[in-house]
């Protein structure tokens, strides 16, 4: 499978650019969270290699990566990046549909994300996207917003 919603299967090629796309779009949520953001603690290397990463090629770099885990019930997406140029364009509505095409594809019936509690404007977009909050995780730094759609 090497086309989704017309996106592309990242590969170990694929590393520089995603950590540059990855730091990109999530270094402004630091001062939100007050806290790294955990997406910016991942060793991509072994996200490419254990997870299924699928990228958005833009005009000069990547325009946006979705990263989701198949597991055995659901589809986590781990991550949906778009790159600062791209938003608001458009680009992670495009993110959602592909994930929600990869979860029809694997005969998930649910797709289970989670984002930080202090970002209400991420919470407030995947709500009306269609997501509803499942549980609220407090951790010892920060509180995650775990979050399933199961209508796609």
């Amino acid at each position: 499978m090497n086309d989704l919603a017309g996106m592309r299967r990242g590969t170990s090629d694929d590393l520089k650019a995603l950590v540059a796309l990855q730091h990109a779009a999530y270094a402004p949520n630091r001062a939100l969270l007050g806290v790294e953001p955990i997406p910016l603690q991942a060793d991509y290397a072994a996200v490419l290699r254990d997870w299924e990463v699928w990228l958005l090629d833009g005009t000069d770099s990547l325009a946006g990566a979705l990263i989701v885990e198949p597991r055995a019930d659901d589809l986590l997406i781990w991550s949906v990046a778009a790159n600062p140029a791209a938003q608001r364009g458009g680009t992670g509505n495009r993110m959602l549909a592909a994930a929600e095409e990869r979860a029809q594809q694997l005969g998930r019936k649910a797709i289970r994300l989670y984002t930080g509690q202090a970002l209400t404007h991420n919470v407030a977009w995947y709500s009306r996207k269609g997501y509803r909050v499942e549980s609220v995780e407090q951790m010892p730094d920060r509180a995650i917003v775990h979050m399933v759609k199961t209508h796609f």
